[in-house]
């Protein structure tokens, strides 16, 4: 394929959210608000983590991980609907696009693999309390967070330059409100044969594989947990996995819906109103379900308001 080929088209048009214009105004206020809360809370989790020593556990580590990646994902996309909006340019660079693409997926992928980490912490924990130090030691943490970082910046990479192969001619719509991946393969003039084989292919490692993890863990958490005698006990276990099972079925329910049940091609609405749900609903959602839920959580940042109140 020729070079000029694959700088046919400049520019791509983002047509935005399935919204009334007259709307537009109280949509880009609350989708603004819904923006800086995730960048605030998800910081503030990762202050209190920083700031309190006794959240240097394992579990926090990967929290704090988590919540780095979730402002970061926001940040992909939130920012530019928002200006869009703000200025009703809907307009994006080739380049621009391309980047978007890559650091949605990036993200995206960091997001499951971060939470397959948490799921086996909390396996640990759990099912093999007396070992738990021995098993979640620095050294597995930075690894499993390193691991994470290499499959996902691996997967983005390679949709990415996948991607770039492509041509595109004629009409550069795109039907949403960033540059999804499964849009721009919809929009390209090239066979996408290759890019779609390498979706179901990598998916699988990336999305399918730390779900049956995740699932796997919670099976063998349950079959532990309904062995415990004590209705306290067994209440104390299923507390300290119920903030991230909530995150869990926030973050697959997104993908379930948007990949694995999309809609018709001749409707994109509910797969624009899915995908921001999972970009920007569900990152926002997710300190506040870890902080509502969590004593520590709760009792760090109590300590940390108390400190500033009884400063000199």
């Amino acid at each position: 394929m020729r070079r000029d080929n694959q700088s046919s088209v400049s520019q791509f048009l983002l047509l935005g959210l399935p919204i009334w214009t007259e709307k537009q105004g109280i949509y880009y206020t609350l989708f603004l608000v819904m923006y800086l809360t995730t960048v605030l809370w998800n910081l503030l989790i990762i202050l209190l983590i920083r700031l309190d020593s006794r959240l240097y556990i394992p579990m926090y580590f990967f929290l704090s991980h988590l919540a780095l990646t979730d402002v970061s994902f926001s940040s992909v996309t939130a920012p530019k609907m928002l200006m869009n909006m703000q200025t009703n340019r809907q307009s994006i660079s080739y380049s621009g696009c391309i980047s978007q693409v890559y650091f949605f997926l990036l993200f995206g992928g960091l997001d499951s693999f971060l939470l397959t980490s948490m799921a086996y912490d909390r396996y640990v924990a759990i099912c093999q309390p007396l070992h738990y130090t021995t098993i979640m030691s620095q050294n597995l943490c930075f690894l499993l967070v390193t691991v994470s970082w290499i499959l996902s910046c691996t997967n983005a990479l390679l949709h990415t330059l996948l991607l770039v192969r492509l041509s595109f001619y004629g009409d550069n719509s795109l039907p949403h409100f960033f540059c999804d991946l499964s849009a721009l393969l919809k929009l390209s003039s090239s066979d996408t044969t290759v890019n779609e084989l390498v979706i179901v292919t990598v998916g699988v490692v990336v999305i399918t594989l730390p779900f049956i993890c995740i699932l796997v863990s919670y099976v063998r958490i349950g079959a532990t947990v309904l062995k415990v005698p004590s209705t306290k006990g067994m209440y104390k276990a299923f507390s300290t996995c119920g903030s991230h099972l909530s995150v869990v079925s926030l973050y697959y329910g997104a993908i379930i819906g948007l990949y694995f049940f999309p809609s018709s091609s001749n409707s994109n609405e509910k797969d624009v109103i899915v995908s921001l749900l999972y970009a920007l609903v569900t990152p926002m959602l997710n300190p506040f379900i870890y902080s509502l839920r969590n004593r520590d959580m709760k009792g760090a940042l109590g300590n940390i308001l108390s400190r500033e109140k009884f400063s000199p």
